[in-house]
């Protein structure tokens, strides 16, 4: 009976596991393209935070300066090629 009712309605197990599975894949991909994408910025961000805890206050201003200099860099960059897309 249950053969009958697996080739009549489908068995479809196997489906929903490999649809669990591809959403995993994604998840991870996400993981990584953030890591990869927010490494840079979160680290220098927790350096600057560092150095201004303990007295190195012209260090840590001038590394605040140069990420404030790079981001403003970034920005322009990618405003640049959002007009280029956008045209």
């Amino acid at each position: 009976m249950s053969i009958k009712r697996n080739r009549w309605f489908g068995d479809r197990a196997g489906g929903v596991q490999m649809e669990y599975v591809i959403l995993a894949v994604l998840v991870a991909a996400a993981v990584v393209v953030a890591v990869v994408v927010f490494s840079r910025s979160i680290a220098k961000m927790f350096l600057t935070a560092g150095e201004s805890t303990t007295l190195q206050h012209t260090k840590a201003q001038a590394n605040l300066n140069k990420r404030r200099t790079e981001l403003d860099k970034d920005r322009k960059d990618a405003d640049k090629y959002h007009d280029q897309m956008h045209k």
